[in-house]
């Protein structure tokens, strides 16, 4: 399985995502946000930072790079697409997952650790945990209180759309668990078709014990035993 990742102006995480990669033993390569051709990846990683400056809104201009085009055609083709934090948000830039971000409701800026709940284990992300496992991932974030209104979170629930909540320790998902306010503790969701998700947590720098948690691998180890939505791409 070859990952992509893509480096947009600003990106300060794709290094991380690219030695995550290399950590759990995959293909990995970068790609310029100016490419269009995607042809040789299984997965594309859209990492965190600040693209473009994070100018107007965060991912408001990076959606408009020639790469977002190509994306859009390989996610809509079932090619698998990971957003991570700036990452998350382009995606809902773009419209490839629904929702928008608030700032943070202390609109302060958070950098620590945070626990997760696995809300749906049926996905390519989270094939190698189960539900209510509870996962610890750093976030650093100054726009990742997550919203939709309640028609969209409806459906979000019902579709089983809804991949990780901010919780506690024991899993319990409480309000003094939501590190910034999101709607219904989510920190992660995919699309109906499962093959794109976003989170505001950082897997990618969870990886190793040494970091202070490598519970960073589920994610990853789930998508290099995933092929259902790699082998029909052309």
């Amino acid at each position: 399985m070859k990952f992509g990742v893509v480096v947009f102006p600003g990106s300060n995480c794709d290094q991380d995502c690219y030695h995550a990669c290399r950590v759990m033993g995959a293909d990995v390569d970068y790609i310029w946000h100016g490419d269009v051709d995607l042809s040789n990846f299984d997965c594309i990683i859209l990492p965190g930072g600040f693209s473009y400056g994070d100018y107007l809104r965060t991912g408001a201009i990076a959606r408009f790079s020639p790469v977002m085009k190509a994306v859009e055609r390989y996610a809509r083709r079932g090619g698998l697409v990971l957003g991570i934090c700036n990452g998350f948000q382009i995606l809902l830039e773009a419209g490839l997952l629904p929702g928008a971000m608030l700032r943070n409701k202390s609109l302060k800026f958070i950098c620590k650790y945070v626990n997760v709940r696995v809300e749906n284990d049926r996905t390519p992300w989270t094939r190698a945990t189960k539900i209510g496992d509870v996962l610890k991932l750093p976030i650093a974030h100054h726009d990742g209180n997550y919203f939709v209104d309640q028609k969209i979170l409806l459906e979000l629930q019902d579709g089983g759309q809804i991949i990780l909540r901010y919780c506690d320790q024991e899993g319990r998902v409480t309000e003094e668990a939501n590190p910034n306010g999101a709607l219904d503790n989510i920190a992660g969701i995919c699309n109906k078709d499962g093959n794109i998700f976003g989170l505001m947590p950082h897997p990618e720098r969870a990886m190793e014990s040494f970091l202070g948690s490598e519970d960073g691998r589920m994610i990853f180890e789930g998508l290099t035993k995933c092929r259902k939505f790699t082998e029909n791409l052309d």
